[in-house]
């Protein structure tokens, strides 16, 4: 597969590796952008693990809770203005509370708002504000008590992250702490037993290639493997992760220190996942000179 230079300054932005590095881990890996970050990475050579979570969409995530019943709604546009428009915050309220009696994303799309369906409430709402939308994302959760929390509120309930977290015992004061960990940590599941299998296998030989790039013997390299992942539970559960609020404890000590059980949370961002196409504004205004 031929390496463009586009490939290798996307692997570069991603992992912050040197221009040649990044070049050769994608010729070694056939183009494959997922092996060659993990190619870095057993050769020392990645900065960081993730990749950019650069994004093209805008608009708001917002939060709703009903008993022990909560959802969380993400609503796209096209620029982070929209996003300050009354009208549009009105809506996205108004979508987030049809999404209580929704089962899911379709059903929710379907859903009444003030007569018309969500999806027809969206669309009529694309030719007055000017601007693509689109209701992209719905998840709920349940529990004996579900607290909400928005990081960088554009208005009440509703910015740029949110969150829900569902617990057994403890209180509200308690639960919103650990939505803000949760929006500031983003850990990727709530235990180890909720990770994906596969997930976790990739990251056990990831771990097991760079400590043979060591040269140690494979009795050692197995010890070395039980702390290295035990080190990456604790970064991606949330059981696990030092508390935020109190960095002596875990997040699962402190609930049990006050009586609760976490079950379950929910996070969502404004357009995570979602890639930003970026233009060049010189070549842009040039082709539409030559017309």
């Amino acid at each position: 597969m031929a390496i463009t230079a586009s490939m290798v300054k996307e692997l570069r932005d991603s992992t912050g590796a040197g221009m040649m590095d990044a070049k050769k881990a994608l010729t070694e890996n056939d183009g494959n952008m997922d092996a060659a970050v993990d190619w870095l990475r057993t050769k020392g050579l990645a900065k960081a693990a993730k990749k950019s979570g650069r994004t093209a969409a805008e608009g708001l995530v917002a939060v709703m809770v009903n008993g022990g019943h909560g959802v969380a709604v993400e609503v796209n546009s096209e620029t982070d203005f929209v996003g300050k428009n009354s009208d549009f915050q009105k809506m996205v309220s108004g979508i987030a509370g049809a999404a209580l009696k929704a089962d899911d994303l379709d059903a929710l799309k379907a859903a009444d708002l003030n007569g018309k369906s969500v999806e027809q409430t969206v669309t009529d709402a694309v030719a007055v504000i000017g601007e693509n939308m689109s209701v992209r994302r719905m998840a709920s959760l349940d529990g004996d008590t579900v607290v909400s929390y928005v990081h960088n509120a554009a208005a009440p309930g509703m910015g740029k992250i949110g969150v829900l977290v569902a617990m057994n015992g403890g209180d509200e004061a308690f639960g919103k702490q650990v939505a803000m960990h949760i929006a500031a940590v983003n850990p990727a599941s709530l235990s180890e037993a909720d990770l994906d299998p596969a997930v976790v296998e990739k990251e056990k030989q990831v771990q097991m290639d760079i400590a043979r790039e060591s040269g140690k013997p494979e009795a050692v390299i197995e010890k070395m493997i039980v702390g290295r992942m035990n080190k990456y539970m604790s970064e991606v559960t949330l059981l696990n992760q030092a508390f935020v609020v109190n960095p002596d404890l875990t997040v699962g000590a402190a609930a049990k220190e006050i009586g609760a059980t976490i079950t379950g949370f929910v996070r969502l961002e404004v357009g995570e996942g979602i890639e930003v196409v970026k233009e060049d504004f010189a070549a842009e205004v040039a082709k539409a000179a030559k017309g």
